[in-house]
């Protein structure tokens, strides 16, 4: 994610965070480097040249001339500038209202949206602990209302049936009265996507809105549409007065053009990304959290916060009493492992939220791929069980025979052998006693390569 803006802005930063005095020369070299690295990831020109004013006026401030660091000094400016940019704070959804709480969802064609009332109902369902009825009103595509039949009953949500045949309005009245005998705490309205911005869509949304009342109406965007995800925004705010922005398709976006205009054009919140494709891949926005990854600070408070929520710890307790009582860390643990990496979005989102990692050399990061991993799955399971939980028994022909049942050679079997005796190595250490506590406390106190204090604490 945004890999294209975190690469140019850390080379410019690594160059002047070893400065041992900032000059007016250095820093507007600098600041000509992040404009730069800006402007490529179409982030849109005014809020490029109040970002840029604003940290040259700070750095070259009496703050950072006395400070121990200047260098450094101007790099946590940056990162402050780019927290302030996107919003400061996490902006939560507001519902302190009589149940069901509305929430309207609006967006253009093509941008995600009836995926993502799925994303935020199964959010609200876990996180909050809300329970929460969905409805279609898109009367113009059929195939929308089948489509949020089936992601509500995939995320557990109340699904109010709707028809092409019914006039939005009316669906939407009737999915309120539903949604209040069902004793729903939050009712998520998806409205019908345009191709492009035109009145008869602005009215009916209007018109909507205004007879619902909705506590919060948020505009679904594509990320990867850049500044123009941010244009379209402010056009749906100035015909509907929204609550806040949720940035569809942030997984695909190397460059961070929206994340970093919608804000400042809009004057409304991000309040969600979308991950992925998954139903669970939607995150809360936290400017604070995205400016350290932009940066290569890593996102670690996101990370332990899906580890806490991904991780089957009864499947962790299992396997730690197992090791402390003196059995070994067989295959079929090794192949859990990889299955819990899965769930929380594979090795390279989490990387991704690792402290440097964007620091590494090309050659390391081409060699995270997640479909290694699959890879690794596969040719367990073509083991049998036996074989899975002494894995000493594999000799030369028991090899040949999981290849050829995996698809794979011989040295890629070996190769899955060897990291597991590594990984059994890794665990026997972090199971002694107190080793993951210790683990995870060491996690939390990374210090990123910049000097920054970790994310989440300034």
């Amino acid at each position: 994610m945004f890999e294209n803006l975190s690469d140019r802005l850390t080379q410019t930063l690594r160059g002047i965070s070893g400065k041992a005095r900032l000059s007016e020369e250095n820093v507007s070299a600098a600041l000509r480097d992040v404009r730069m690295a800006l402007l490529e990831a179409d982030v849109a020109l005014p809020v490029v040249k109040d970002f840029i004013e604003q940290v040259k006026l700070r750095a070259l401030g009496q703050a950072v001339s006395t400070a121990l660091n200047p260098g450094e000094a101007f790099v946590k400016i940056v990162h402050e500038e780019l927290v302030h940019v996107m919003g400061d704070a996490n902006d939560a959804l507001n519902l302190a209202t009589t149940p069901p709480a509305i929430v309207l969802m609006a967006g253009l064609q093509g941008a995600g949206k009836t995926t993502t009332v799925a994303k935020l109902a199964l959010y609200l369902k876990e996180r909050e602990r809300k329970k929460v009825a969905v409805v279609s009103a898109d009367v113009y595509r059929p195939a929308a209302i089948d489509q949020l039949e089936t992601l509500a009953a995939e995320v557990g949500a109340h699904f109010v049936a709707s028809s092409a045949d019914e006039a939005p309005l009316a669906i939407a009245k009737r999915a309120v009265e539903e949604a209040r005998t069902q004793f729903a705490d939050v009712l998520l309205v998806d409205t019908a996507g345009r191709l492009a911005i035109d009145e008869e869509m602005m009215a009916e949304i209007r018109l909507l809105q205004g007879e619902l009342n909705p506590i919060e109406t948020l505009f679904v965007v594509d990320a990867m549409t850049g500044q123009d995800a941010a244009n379209t925004a402010k056009a749906f705010d100035d015909a509907l007065m929204l609550t806040g922005v949720i940035l569809a398709k942030a997984d695909g976006d190397a460059r961070g053009g929206a994340a970093l205009s919608v804000r400042a054009i809009t004057g409304k919140p991000i309040k969600f990304m979308g991950m992925g494709e998954k139903v669970d891949a939607l995150e809360a926005f936290h400017p604070d959290r995205l400016a350290s990854r932009i940066l290569g600070m890593g996102d670690v408070l996101t990370l332990i916060e899906e580890a806490e929520r991904k991780v089957d710890k009864r499947k962790a307790e299992k396997l730690a009493k197992k090791i402390q009582r003196g059995k070994k860390f067989d295959l079929e643990d090794f192949r859990d492992q990889i299955q819990q990496m899965a769930n929380m979005g594979g090795i390279g989102s989490m990387l991704d939220k690792m402290p440097g990692m964007n620091q590494l050399p090309p050659a390391a990061q081409a060699q995270v791929d997640d479909g290694m991993f699959k890879s690794m799955g596969v040719i367990i399971d073509s083991m049998t069980p036996h074989e899975r939980r002494f894995p000493d028994v594999i000799n030369g022909s028991r090899k040949q025979r999981i290849a050829k049942g995996s698809g794979t050679a011989v040295p890629e079997v070996n190769r899955v052998l060897k990291q597991h005796k590594q990984m059994q190595k890794m665990m026997k250490k972090v199971t002694r006693k107190g080793g993951m506590q210790k683990m995870m406390r060491g996690l939390q106190g990374m210090k990123p390569p910049t000097g920054m204090p970790p994310p989440g604490r300034r």
